[in-house]
């Protein structure tokens, strides 16, 4: 079910409840619905993937400047918005609004940010869990995830910035 009309399922009575990301979560919340599972609580220090930036090995190759220039972006993007969490929240606010038409309410938007965290770190070991979940769960047959990560570009910027660098969990293009 597409995650924006899993709220209205869920008025409707056509649903009970639903397994989303944010902040379809929040908004079941607000329309009374009860947390039983904060997938957090599966996973080490309670992050996982849900994002991660992708090109091509074609692309990176063809212009590793412009994808040194995205992820030099993403990093000053969350550092920004880690100093500056009351701010970044209003202006994504004001992206959906201008996005879409609606901005989301404080009780949705409020709860929603709080379980976000923004890092730099594509969390790659969860990336093969939630792989192996998904295939036990009969959505997808096992995938080849070797390879599927190619870090050095962000490696770079991190260390340019003074950051830690960040581990591939063995699927490393290298």
């Amino acid at each position: 079910m597409d995650n924006k009309v899993t709220p209205d399922a869920f008025k409707s009575g056509s649903i009970d409840g639903a397994w989303v990301p944010e902040p379809t979560a929040s908004k079941l919340v607000a329309e009374g619905g009860k947390v039983l599972l904060d997938e957090s609580d599966l996973w080490p220090d309670k992050k996982f993937v849900i994002t991660n930036i992708i090109v091509s090995q074609k692309f990176l190759k063809e212009h590793p400047d412009v994808v040194e220039a995205v992820l030099r972006g993403s990093v000053k993007t969350n550092e920004w918005i880690n100093a500056n969490p009351d701010k970044a929240k209003a202006s994504a606010n004001a992206a959906l609004k201008e996005l879409s038409g609606k901005a989301l309410p404080a009780e949705v938007l409020d709860p929603a940010w709080k379980s976000i965290t923004f890092l730099d770190d594509p969390l790659a070991a969860t990336l093969d869990s939630e792989a192996d979940h998904a295939v036990k769960a009969g959505l997808l047959e096992k995938p080849d995830l070797k390879g599927i990560y190619d870090l050095a570009p962000l490696n770079k910027v991190l260390k340019a910035e003074g950051k830690n660098e960040v581990e591939d969990a063995g699927l490393g293009a290298g």
